[in-house]
Formats: C-alpha cells, structure tokens, sequence
C-alpha cells in the first residue's frame, strides 16, 4: 500500500460518523447492511450517510452492491489488512513476525461467536 492510501483510509475513519460506521459494518460481516439500515442503527440522516459511506468506500474500507433498489455495504477486509499491514510492516525493525500473530485474521465466512472473530 502507498502513503498516500494509507493517509487516505485513515482521513477516511478520523471522523466520528465514518468511524461508528466502520465498526458498525465489521460486526455485521460480510452480508453487510442496507444505507437504510445503518442510517437508522446510527440515528443519521441519509443523505449524511451517503456522503460518509462514500468516503469509506472511496478509501478502500468498505465495498457495496446493489440488490433491486437498496445499496448494501460490507467491510471490505482485504483493504482493512492492507490497511493495518502497511502500519506493521516495519515492526520489530523489519521482522513482523515478532509481533505476532496478524491482527486481522482471515474472515472467509460469518465468523461471528467464534475464538478467532475479531469482533
């Protein structure tokens, strides 16, 4: 990842709404929710929360897909590991692997109520 999308993402989650946002959204897992949805879990107007939901997907943290009239949006984890790999790669002066474990680890499936859930 490159600064400059590092800087991007991290812009992106600075604000208060995009951050509750975020957080929001990697709870759900991959089946994401509907505008309408997270509009009314986080009591924001939705065309406030278009405005947000398109700067986080914009900077590579979320993705979104149309289902007949709604827009669904998810987490977008590959671009969150990028993310938190870009700020681990120089750890342990050049060894990440002293740090332990990757502190995203792969979410392939709903993995909510498990051990390894990064909930």
């Amino acid at each position: 990842m490159e600064s400059k999308r590092a800087i991007e993402a991290f812009a992106a989650l600075s604000q208060e709404t995009r951050l509750s946002i975020f957080r929001l959204l990697v709870q759900v897992g991959h089946e994401g929710l509907h505008a309408g949805e997270v509009a009314a879990r986080l009591g924001v107007a939705p065309s406030t929360l278009s405005h947000h939901l398109g700067i986080l997907e914009r900077a590579g943290l979320l993705r979104s897909w149309r289902v007949q009239r709604q827009i669904f949006y998810a987490t977008d984890y590959d671009g969150t590991r990028r993310l938190i790999a870009f700020m681990m790669e120089d750890c342990c002066q050049g060894r990440p692997e002293l740090c332990g474990p990757t502190p995203l680890p792969a979410c392939t499936t709903d993995c909510r109520g498990t051990p390894d859930c990064p909930e």
